[in-house]
């Protein structure tokens, strides 16, 4: 059976999740934003074995301790899409901006398009391209779970900005539809930052999405 712990990290209260199978014990972790300390002890507390690290964007807050994570553990990081490069190339310029610890460069092992699949233990996930927040972002999609990792694309009663570098609101707004809308009602999601939702209750109340044609 698949699990999942959501833990808040970095300043910004990113939502970072460990995911792992029971069976195989096997674990990733999703945008691993910031305090490595704190999923290295959650990763022993389980008894698990980190095995991948996987990326919705490329802004700080959601990658921060990726760069340690994937030397220490000498595991493969898995996305974005390649159209997020220049995010992960500007961390150093990031994390000056924001205050932040000077983080680890990150190497990407694959970088991810629509339609690809992940797996974990016996369990797939389906990756979706949703850019307008940036131009790489990607959503993870859980058929076992009906969850959905949406980043910074969709949040609990709000949509991602996109007044940052090449965030594009049409682009966001038609990733939205396309890509989240198009799962079923009673799938959750676990935004980057803030509480879990349904992609049906956004549908009907988030008041920048509500009565879009879907």
């Amino acid at each position: 059976m698949l699990q999942y712990q959501i833990i808040p990290v970095t300043a910004f209260a990113q939502n970072c999740t460990l995911l792992w199978d029971d069976m195989s014990k096997q674990a990733v972790l999703i945008d691993a934003g910031g305090e490595p300390e704190q999923l290295k002890q959650l990763l022993i507390q389980h008894g698990l074995t980190l095995v991948a690290l996987w990326l919705t964007h490329g802004h700080l807050d959601h990658v921060g301790a990726v760069g340690q994570l994937a030397r220490e553990f000498a595991v493969p990081v898995i996305g974005p899409h390649q159209a997020d490069a220049f995010w992960l190339n500007m961390l150093p310029m990031q994390a000056q901006m924001f205050g932040f610890k000077q983080p680890e460069p990150i190497q990407v092992t694959q970088w991810l398009e629509g339609g690809d699949q992940l797996s974990l233990g016996g369990y797939r996930f389906e990756v979706r391209f949703t850019p307008g927040h940036t131009p790489g972002h990607v959503v993870i999609y859980s058929p076992d779970l009906q969850l959905v990792w949406t980043g910074d694309v969709l949040f609990a009663g709000s949509v991602g900005r996109t007044d940052f570098p090449m965030g594009n609101h049409a682009q966001l707004m038609a990733s939205i539809q396309r890509e989240l809308f198009s799962l079923p009602d009673e799938t959750r999601f676990i935004s980057g930052h803030g509480a879990m939702s349904t992609l049906g209750h956004e549908r009907r109340t988030n008041p920048f999405v509500a009565g879009r044609a879907g």
